[in-house]
């Protein structure tokens, strides 16, 4: 990838830099970006150290939630398969619309050795709040974090009505990426607007990451004020924009808790 690509955003970070491993991506691709009324759409959800194919299959108990609407109408979606590396979903699209889904996971609880905080931070694009919170905490240090997922990508189905913007409303995730333009009809060299919530309010501040699939780079934007940001998109082919807000938690137990979000367009 040419490093001299340009990165956009109301508030932005200038940072590209190769995608990580602790921040482990799982993230939701269609079969195919677009599709006829009447047809069976097929979707694949995977795990992986950066978004370069499948590489991890999540088991069907540690879905918490799947969600799909067409042109702002529920539909159902379902597992129909699991695979060595994708769990399989399906759903029947009825009618012309831009279809959105969205698999939320159940909470895992991880823990991570004390030298390898730093190297997530920097995945993470952590800010130095978080960092100063690490660093007072007393030894002997533990970290060991709830993390919740959830993955969302769009299929275009027929030709959508002109003033169709279903795509623009939240699906209620903990944390979420909300596109601010047609996630469907993007072209090489379009920006893509987003805004990003946590539990339905602004999500300021937030490092987003856009990567192309198969790239070794990401291009790195913060949220402003309002959650919104944008970068522009100079490849054909998918495109993963990922987001994780970490907290410090009060619980004895545990000590941090984190929301991960992903979101797939297809660029023609």
């Amino acid at each position: 990838m040419k490093l001299n690509h340009r990165i956009f955003g109301l508030v932005v970070a200038g940072v590209i830099g190769a995608v990580g491993l602790d921040a482990e991506d799982t993230w939701l691709q269609p079969e195919r970006p677009t599709a006829t009324p009447g047809a069976t759409g097929r979707l694949s959800l995977t795990s992986a150290a950066g978004f370069n194919g499948a590489e991890t299959a999540i088991k069907p108990e540690g879905v918490a939630r799947m969600t799909c609407v067409l042109g702002g109408e529920p539909l159902v979606l379902a597992v129909t398969g699991e695979g060595e590396r994708t769990l399989e979903f399906a759903a029947a699209w009825g009618r012309p619309g831009v279809a959105v889904a969205v698999v939320e996971l159940k909470p895992v609880v991880r823990e991570l050795a004390a030298e390898a905080v730093e190297r997530y931070f920097r995945e993470i694009h952590a800010g130095e709040a978080l960092r100063a919170e690490w660093a007072a905490v007393p030894e002997p240090r533990r970290w060991r974090e709830r993390v919740v997922k959830s993955a969302k990508c769009f299929v275009r189905v027929g030709e959508p009505a002109a003033a169709e913007r279903a795509w623009t409303a939240p699906v209620g995730s903990p944390l979420e990426i909300v596109p601010e333009r047609d996630p469907t009809m993007l072209r090489v060299g379009d920006e893509l607007p987003v805004r990003v919530l946590r539990r339905g309010a602004p999500a300021a501040g937030l490092a987003l990451s856009y990567v192309s699939a198969g790239e070794s780079r990401e291009y790195v934007v913060f949220t402003d004020a309002e959650g919104r940001a944008r970068a522009r998109l100079d490849l054909a082919g998918a495109w993963i924009v990922r987001g994780v807000e970490l907290r410090r938690m009060a619980e004895t137990e545990l000590e941090w808790e984190s929301d991960f979000a992903t979101m797939v367009v297809e660029v023609r």
